[in-house]
């Protein structure tokens, strides 16, 4: 890879609308790995819209390769639409969850305060050990590792990223106008597949 490709990679959420999983996130991943692009969170999750799912997938490439890995994914059979987004096109949070002993946690005032400060709160409380939760950015969650380090952290486990697109109006108002245009349940071209020869019953 060139210097300058290694200096236009970023962060990028990866937005994949689909009618089905089942083996879906198999032939994703696939796509990924053939091109040896590391994926550093995916999440899947329904979406706002009935028997449809959401896939959020967060890489580091560049913008030439994320749009490209867009269109592929856009073309696999049960994908009705793709978005890419930066960082700062979307609102992102991720879930951690850290195990400490309870003795030092219970003995320790300048814990109870770090934790304050880092917007933890317990979520199991047991003699041997606490666990905390807290919610936000990859350096929030990170930091609170430091924090806790130094008294005895035991165990430490983070969510994927969820992530919501801040300028879309979504897929949900986009896929309500289609079946206003066409309504029933005849096979219809969808547009949203770009003009392909793959169609879908609404």
């Amino acid at each position: 890879m060139s210097n300058a490709n290694h200096i236009d990679r970023k962060e990028f959420n990866i937005t994949v609308y689909t009618e089905n999983q089942i083996g879906l996130l198999n032939r994703i991943a696939i796509i990924f790995s053939r091109r040896k692009i590391n994926v550093d969170s995916l999440n899947t999750s329904p979406s706002e819209i009935e028997g449809i799912h959401r896939f959020s997938i967060v890489i580091h490439e560049t913008e030439e390769v994320v749009s490209k890995l867009a269109k592929q994914i856009e073309k696999q059979v049960e994908v009705l639409k793709v978005y890419y987004n930066t960082n700062e096109e979307v609102i992102w949070q991720e879930m951690a969850l850290y195990k400490v002993p309870t003795d030092v946690i219970a003995e320790k005032a300048l814990v109870e305060r770090l934790l304050r400060e880092n917007g933890a709160r317990a979520v199991v409380i047991r003699k041997d050990y606490t666990v905390f939760e807290t919610t936000g950015h990859r350096e929030e969650t990170d930091n609170l590792i430091k924090v806790l380090q130094p008294f005895g952290l035991i165990e430490f486990v983070r969510s994927a990223r969820i992530a919501i697109i801040k300028h879309s109006e979504g897929f949900n108002r986009k896929l309500r106008e289609f079946e206003r245009t066409e309504p029933g349940h005849e096979v219809s071209e969808n547009e949203y597949l770009n003009s392909r020869d793959k169609v879908f019953s609404m």
